[in-house]
C-alpha cells in the first residue's frame, strides 16, 4: 500500500479516471525504459583494455569491424531506452498542465 500512495504523490490531484491511467501507465513505461537502460549500460564493456590503452592500438579485425559488433548494437539500444525514457519525461510532465484536462 506504501508504493501506491508513493506513486499517487507524483500525480498532480486530479480524480479524473482517464488521467489517471494515463499518468500511472507512463510512470510504468519509463520505470521499465530505466531499468532496461541500467541493465543494458551495465552490460557494455569499459573503453579502456588494461596495459594495451597505454602503448596505442593495433589495427585487428575486430577494430574494423566494430560498427556491426555486439558492443554497437548495446550502445544503439541503450540510446534508444535514453530516448524513450526522455520523451516519456516530457510527456508526463506536459500532462501535469491543468488546463490539458479542461479544468
Amino acid at each position: 500500500m506504501k508504493f501506491a500512495s508513493i506513486i499517487s504523490s507524483l500525480l498532480v490531484p486530479i480524480d479524473l479516471l482517464p488521467y489517471r491511467i494515463v499518468s500511472l501507465s507512463l510512470i510504468v513505461a519509463m520505470g521499465v525504459a530505466a531499468i532496461a537502460a541500467i541493465i543494458l549500460v551495465m552490460l557494455q564493456p569499459g573503453n579502456s583494455q588494461g596495459i594495451d590503452a597505454l602503448g596505442g592500438s593495433s589495427e585487428t579485425f575486430y577494430g574494423k569491424n566494430k560498427g556491426k559488433s555486439t558492443e554497437a548494437k548495446l550502445k544503439m539500444w541503450t540510446m534508444i531506452c535514453l530516448a524513450v525514457l526522455g520523451v516519456l519525461a516530457v510527456v508526463f510532465f506536459i500532462l501535469q498542465i491543468d488546463a490539458i484536462w479542461a479544468l
